[in-house]
């Protein structure tokens, strides 16, 4: 009975199909928007002020830390496009899991994905308010009610921007996953734009006297700074929860991942060199809008804080966007795996998006992000994101020895060195993180894990297909 048992709870998801083809999402994302998500969910909030964190940490070798932290990032990349070859469909690594590691380690790396997604929509929306306040005031005057700006543990009553933000993004995606895209594409566009612009205009007041002093914490700062920037490459794997709704996955999914991570990376490295270059690494910490302040010294004019402003609102209603996406795609896919309830996975007949997932997701997260401040969030984003992200590398090697034959449109090269390189740095990052994140996401898997030996155990598509029903009674 014991055999059995285990057996069960680690049975396996067939590799290139579903038992489940009945109810489908259509296929209307090609390559450009999908890269368009995998930058729009990465390109966020981050880049705009995590300078004022790191550089005091490195100095001008700031930009070594990029470097390092992209290239962690490239690591992990690189595992989800062999794996998003291997594995077309929608449901990120949770899909991934489910098809290497077994049924009961899905549901753990999908609570996971709960934290990263459904957590980092609350979080971000949070943040839009605060951009969109100085929006209004540099453009009209005015600003928004601190009691609307901000949840009652900050001294406010609500933050409403971000629960209008996430209505309007969820209201976006019912009407279709082609027109999000478009949408989400022109967005990244822009916010692509702005930073293109800090580029241009911070290049102009290059200083080589504040490169000298480049590195005055040596390799230990340089190390610190990159733990830090790292969490500025997370969304990287929003393209692989898209793999129902892409042309032809097995060939776009792998390169839109990889062309994501070579623009985020690209855009972040030139940013910071031309940061620190235009100014004194003395300066930066404590810094508020550093980029926008960093703009007004080298032009001497007030206009960038305004265009600053604006990239950011528009940056964040992207990475809502993308991100409340993914979690529907996450949940829809374990609705009709029968691991969450069928609703999760109903589809409207018209636009062909699941409607009743998309409200219940975007009512969570807007009361998370209406009433929870932002300080509570972040932590548990990273936790979630560095675990998910070890369990893809592991997934590789696994599926390398079980399905050596399987048709790959992509391979991770140096197999097995970049998996296990991949897994080492996540593991780097995820010592850093205090006790009391440990200890929540402990409870947080406990509860999932309770749900899926109440419910999913015994409902799962898989069950049903490979006759388990017989081995243990329901």
């Amino acid at each position: 009975m014991a055999d059995s048992f285990t057996s069960q709870i680690f049975r396996r998801m067939p590799v290139g199909r579903h038992p489940h083809t009945e109810e489908g999402l259509k296929r209307t994302i090609g390559l450009v928007q999908l890269i368009g998500f995998g930058v729009g969910a990465t390109v966020g909030t981050g880049i705009f002020f995590v300078l004022t964190t790191a550089v005091p940490d490195a100095g001008p070798a700031v930009v070594v830390s990029f470097v390092i932290a992209a290239v962690t990032a490239g690591l992990t990349a690189l595992c989800y496009a062999e794996l998003a070859g291997s594995v077309p469909v929608s449901g990120s690594s949770y899909s991934y899991a489910y098809a290497t590691l077994g049924e009961v380690v899905a549901m753990i790396v999908a609570a996971c994905l709960l934290l990263e997604y459904g957590v980092s929509a609350s979080a971000v929306a949070v943040g839009w308010s605060e951009y969109l306040n100085q929006l209004l005031d540099n453009l009209f005057g005015v600003e928004i009610p601190h009691d609307l700006s901000y949840a009652p543990e900050a001294g406010g009553i609500v933050n409403l921007p971000a629960m209008i933000l996430v209505a309007l993004c969820a209201m976006l995606l019912i009407r279709g996953a082609s027109e999000s895209a478009t949408v989400n594409t022109i967005m990244v566009a822009i916010k692509v734009g702005v930073l293109v612009l800090f580029i241009a205009i911070a290049a102009t007041g290059w200083d080589s006297d504040n490169l000298s002093d480049f590195a005055p914490f040596g390799v230990a700062g340089i190390q610190t700074a990159s733990a830090t920037i790292f969490f500025s490459y997370i969304g990287l794997d929003a393209v692989s929860t898209a793999g129902d709704e892409v042309k032809d996955p097995a060939r776009t999914m792998p390169r839109a991942i990889i062309w994501s991570l070579v623009i985020v990376s690209t855009l972040y490295v030139a940013v910071a060199l031309t940061a620190v270059a235009a100014q004194p690494w003395q300066d930066f910490e404590g810094q508020q809008a550093g980029l926008a302040q960093i703009l007004e010294n080298v032009t001497g004019s007030t206009w960038p804080s305004t265009v600053l402003a604006a990239g950011a609102v528009i940056s964040i209603f992207s990475i809502t966007l993308v991100v409340l996406y993914g979690q529907t795609r996450i949940l829809f896919t374990m609705g009709r795996d029968r691991m969450l309830p069928p609703i999760f996975a109903r589809v409207n007949p018209r636009t062909l998006t699941p409607v009743p997932n998309t409200i219940i997701v975007a009512s969570v997260v807007a009361l998370i992000a209406g009433f929870v401040p932002l300080e509570w969030l972040l932590d548990t984003v990273s936790i979630g994101t560095l675990v998910a992200f070890m369990v893809v590398a592991a997934g590789v090697i696994i599926l390398r020895r079980r399905a050596p034959d399987l048709e790959r449109t992509f391979r991770v090269p140096f197999y097995p060195v970049l998996p296990l390189l991949s897994i080492a740095a996540c593991l780097y990052v995820i010592t850093g993180l205090a006790l009391v994140t440990w200890v929540v996401f402990l409870v947080w898997i406990a509860v999932v894990l309770a749900f899926y030996f109440s419910y999913g155990f015994k409902r799962s598509t898989l069950r049903r297909t490979t006759g388990d029903d017989e081995a243990v009674a329901p």
